[in-house]
């Protein structure tokens, strides 16, 4: 469980003017007011970084919530 919280806080770092509560493995993150492609090209990045795996904009575009974007990343390690 630690794992998905610590992705959700990293997802919401991206963010700059959207409230951290707004935030849970359910957000679904592209119906945010601040959504935009250049979030989008930073968690590609943050999830290069952090876990050396790389997305592409298609699986972002098929992520509903933070949460299917996490099973997808850790489905690629």
């Amino acid at each position: 469980m630690m794992e998905i919280l610590k992705f959700v806080e990293l997802v919401a770092e991206q963010f700059n003017e959207t409230d951290r509560c707004e935030f849970t493995a359910e957000t679904q993150f592209k119906q945010l007011k601040e959504w935009d492609s250049l979030i989008a090209l930073s968690i590609i990045g943050m999830v290069d970084e952090e876990y050396g795996i790389t997305i592409q904009g298609e699986d972002i575009r098929n992520a509903g919530t933070i949460n299917d974007l996490f099973i997808h990343v850790k489905a690629k390690q």
